[in-house]
């Protein structure tokens, strides 16, 4: 089934991000306790970020409130969206998270995920121009674009895991926040890149792990996509996955399979099919026109697997809206 963003979609998708970025508990908090004066609960720690489970899941449902609206302003939860996010990015809150990161032993907070999705929220706040959402951010935006200048120098190899530590997924987000923001920052992405991806040849595709939310080898493909031109591209993928239009690997072409949505852990295999998706359909228009139907063609497969599976248990349903919002948008309707 071929799929499409829809303003039907949409609106369901912010209805979730609305049920989950203000609810505070469940939450499993990333903070190195370093006295009893550091035992606080999420929202003391996190004026806007302490809903939605986690830090990072809390960024990224924000950011999924502000794409929404962006795309169809008319949605009927439009509103709603709009009062909470002039109530929540508000400068005072922005200076509450931002003094977080002065904490002791704030250096590892969120790296690099967290860092790429806050980067990822503040370029969609400045999408609408005519709020002040993306100036309030800009801040803590900076903040965790120099942290960025500051770690990938020292990250002498990537970090090629399929969740939050993987380093490719990162610099997606931060290089598409970068091109139009620091170009310090964009030039040291892309010379990153080359360093951790350029000589990689024939992936074997070793994927899913049995907890793993991102598709390794796709998304280091679609980081690649941003920083090569486009012939530089296409020789370089045909050497990374070379017998793609065989069915190889076969692994990246069939869906992960999730046995209990309930845990935790095994429904970000949801995720990988999700994010696979997005990465299938971003790297279509970048190859060989018959390697562009297979992509565009396993994107839609993985849709079909986990789609309907974006809300039901808590353990999936406060980020996996935000991935397939990711897998749906390239083609709206």
């Amino acid at each position: 089934m071929k799929h499409h963003l829809t303003p039907e979609i949409a609106n369901r998708f912010a209805e979730i991000a609305l049920g989950h970025v203000t609810k505070e508990y469940p939450h499993k908090l990333d903070h190195v306790i370093d006295g009893p004066e550091d035992v606080l609960g999420p929202r003391a720690l996190h004026p806007i970020f302490f809903g939605s489970f986690d830090w990072h899941s809390c960024v990224h449902g924000y950011w999924l409130l502000l794409r929404t609206r962006r795309l169809f302003p008319g949605l009927p939860v439009a509103p709603r969206v709009k009062a909470l996010l002039d109530e929540m990015l508000a400068p005072e809150k922005v200076a509450g998270e931002l003094a977080y990161l002065d904490r002791a032993y704030t250096g590892g907070f969120e790296r690099p995920y967290g860092w790429a999705w806050l980067l990822a929220l503040h370029a969609e706040a400045q999408c609408h121009a005519e709020d002040q959402w993306a100036a309030n951010l800009a801040p803590l935006a900076g903040a965790f674009a120099e942290r960025f200048k500051l770690y990938l120098p020292k990250l002498t190899y990537p970090i090629r895991v399929g969740a939050h530590y993987n380093t490719s997924f990162a610099l997606v987000l931060a290089r598409d926040w970068a091109a139009a923001n620091d170009a310090e920052l964009a030039a040291l992405i892309a010379a990153r890149a080359h360093h951790y991806y350029a000589g990689d040849r024939s992936c074997a595709g070793w994927e899913p792990g049995g907890d793993e939310f991102i598709s390794p080898a796709l998304t280091e493909a679609l980081l690649m996509r941003r920083v090569l031109d486009e012939a530089a591209f296409r020789d370089w993928f045909a050497a990374f996955l070379p017998d793609l239009a065989a069915g190889e690997p076969a692994a990246l072409f069939k869906p992960a399979f999730v046995s209990d949505r309930s845990d935790g852990k095994i429904a970000h295999l949801d995720g990988v099919n999700l994010a696979r998706a997005w990465c299938w359909r971003g790297l279509a228009d970048a190859v060989e026109p018959e390697l562009a139907a297979l992509a565009r063609g396993t994107a839609d497969t993985h849709l079909d697997a986990s789609l309907p599976h974006v809300a039901g248990d808590y353990a999936g349903e406060h980020w996996l809206a935000t991935f397939a919002l990711l897998a749906l948008e390239g083609q709206a309707a």
